[in-house]
């Protein structure tokens, strides 16, 4: 089954019609998108984009021999263009299934939000699923196994990718392809490493896949060092990076603060910015964790932790910090280094940058400050993928 994408855009297109955005202002050329659509061997047009005859023709494609013409879309949604010479535009109920003159089987999926998914099955029996913008499946039963491919709103909806990946309708080798691209990431290597850290991609407009052809998957970071400054988006990216994933346990090493009002709120708001099906655990003993295999972890933050350690070895006294507590530290950190090394887990850790020519006044501070950044030079180099994230931008330092 031949795909040909027509178009990879959000409704509106990318760049929107007189948006000012810099995302906009970026997108030309490969990066400019029009709304999205999908012509299916050439006989099967789901949705339908400004100027189709045209779009196709600039993908070496016709859309002479289109039967069939679906919307998914929902009813109130963006105007439509309908050019002469294609069938009359359709939609399928939720549940149905629709048998195509060009032997293609095409199943309606109701979903948690108005349009319509659609399952499409080839006459050799190759599936995909596509789903609408801003859309996620209502439920997902009786499955005979993985799509061979699924293009969704991966960066609107990434919860919806998680629930096709807990359903198993997501596997391993299921292509997952990005479509209704918006302005709200950059266009670019931006673009494409977030998507890569939901195991997506993107192609251009005009592009044509064939459904169930082996290809590269985007290769997702085992252990990932995420490291910033104050109010960064260093957690924000962190927590990006596994919300497609269903299951994820999220490790507070902060703990509780009775009777910090401002504190409470800041536990509140982290809270409320994960995805509902994250479990919480608030603990400082990361090392049994990292050596469980279990669903993803993310870890925040080392240097809670690193506070937490430095607690326990009485590292803030100089005379315990020299009769024993420096020692007593470095096999602390030893020992969770040798645990994020030897971890078969999907692992996402937290850290603040520290330094940049600011000494503290104290010995205690400075002590700190040290043992943090060797901390996390250690932690980086057991780690596939490392970021340095700087007035909300995310910059690559390994992988």
């Amino acid at each position: 089954m031949d795909l040909t994408l027509l178009g990879t855009g959000a409704p509106d297109g990318l760049p929107r019609p007189g948006c000012p955005c810099a995302v906009c202002a970026c997108a030309v050329g490969d990066a400019a998108r029009a709304a999205t659509a999908l012509l299916v061997d050439g006989a099967l047009l789901l949705d339908l984009t400004p100027g189709p005859a045209f779009a196709a023709a600039r993908a070496g494609r016709s859309i002479t021999g289109v039967r069939q013409v679906l919307l998914s879309h929902p009813h109130d949604g963006p105007a439509v263009e309908f050019p002469a010479g294609l069938p009359a535009p359709g939609r399928v109920p939720d549940g149905r299934e629709l048998s195509v003159i060009s032997g293609h089987r095409v199943r309606a999926l109701a979903l948690d939000a108005p349009g319509t998914g659609y399952e499409v099955t080839s006459p050799d029996g190759e599936r995909l699923l596509y789903l609408p913008p801003g859309a996620g499946p209502a439920g997902l039963s009786a499955l005979p196994g993985p799509y061979a491919m699924v293009l969704l709103d991966v960066l609107g909806r990434p919860d919806a990718l998680a629930r096709l990946r807990e359903s198993g309708a997501v596997g391993p080798t299921t292509d997952v392809v990005a479509v209704h691209v918006d302005h709200d990431v950059p266009p670019g290597p931006e673009l494409h490493r977030r998507l890569a850290a939901a195991g997506a991609r993107a192609v251009p407009d005009g592009t044509t896949l064939t459904v169930g052809d082996y290809h590269e998957v985007p290769d997702v970071p085992r252990r990932t060092l995420v490291v910033g400054g104050a109010r960064s988006g260093k957690s924000v990216e962190a927590e990006r990076r596994l919300e497609s994933f269903p299951d994820v346990l999220y490790v507070a090493t902060s703990g509780t603060r009775a009777g910090d009002p401002d504190w409470a709120d800041r536990v509140s708001r982290h809270r409320e910015r994960r995805p509902g099906s994250w479990r919480t655990v608030e603990t400082c003993d990361l090392v049994p964790l990292l050596a469980q295999e279990g669903p993803p972890l993310l870890i925040d933050c080392l240097a809670l932790w690193l506070t937490d350690a430095m607690d326990a070895v009485g590292a803030w006294d100089d005379d315990r910090w020299a009769e024993g507590g420096a020692k007593a530290l470095a096999e602390r950190v030893a020992e969770l280094v040798a645990a994020v090394r030897a971890t078969t887990r999907t692992v996402v850790v937290v850290s603040n940058e520290v330094g940049s020519g600011v000494v503290p006044a104290t010995a205690s501070g400075r002590r700190f400050r040290d043992e943090l950044g060797r901390l996390n030079a250690a932690v980086g180099d057991e780690c596939e993928h490392v970021l340095l994230v700087v007035a909300g931008q995310a910059l690559p330092l390994r992988g």
